[in-house]
This record gives C-alpha cells, structure tokens and sequence, in this order.
C-alpha cells in the first residue's frame, strides 16, 4: 500500500497512520455511499465518559483549509483520502487508525500513543 502525503499537508511525516485493512474498509463504506470523492474525516470532540471522544464522519467536499490531508492507495488502485483538523491533531499525534473484527465487535480502533485513560467502552479518553 502507497502512503502519499499531499501538498495540502504541513508535516513531512504523516501524524496519522491508516493500516492497510481500514483503507480498504474506508474504500467500502466510501463504495456504499457512492460518492467517489467522499474523504473519511477523523477528529475529537469533548464528551464522553473521560473527556474525549473519537469522531469518523464523511466528508463531502474539498478538505477544509486548515486540515492535513492524507491520500492512501487500496489494494484495487482506488485512492483513498483521510482529512483531519489541525485542533485534532494535536491529540491524534502518532494515532494509527486499524479496522479489528472480532467474534463480538467490528470497526475502526483509534491507537493513540497520547491517551492517558480510556473509558470502558472505548470510544472516550482522557489525554
């Protein structure tokens, strides 16, 4: 898989990971929609039981101007694009986005180096 950071990025290390399994998630549910210049948006807002919680959302649309922008290639040459603000980012320095499939659960799993504490059922933190 291709990792290719755009000019529209100000690091020249990407400060957000992607693992090959949630590009290719990311590519399904963008296919789902039908919208083939849909981006996946990746963020926190305050809330949740610990302070923080992860937000993924689409977005339609050019990235806005402040956001880091970073383009992946599926396995299928499909690009795919992930936008995060830079308020975000400060707590998503380091962060790899992985798709896990249990027996229990799917979806996407933040790794965030920054957090401190996270709430049980794993989609709050504090930092």
């Amino acid at each position: 898989m291709d990792t290719q950071v755009t000019e529209e990025t100000k690091t020249s290390t990407p400060a957000i990971t992607v693992t090959p399994r949630a590009v290719e998630m990311i590519k399904k549910q963008i296919a789902k929609r039908g919208q083939p210049n849909m981006a996946l948006r990746l963020g926190i807002r305050g809330g949740g039981c610990s302070g923080f919680s992860y937000v993924i959302e689409f977005h339609d649309g050019p990235p806005r101007p402040k956001d880091n922008v970073y383009d992946y290639v599926a396995e299928d040459g499909t690009p795919v694009r992930v936008v995060v603000d830079k308020k975000s980012l400060v707590f998503l320095n380091g962060t790899t986005l992985d798709w896990e499939q249990t027996v229990m659960q799917q979806g996407f799993k933040f790794v965030n180096p920054n957090e401190k504490t996270s709430c049980g059922c794993g989609h709050s933190f504090t930092v």
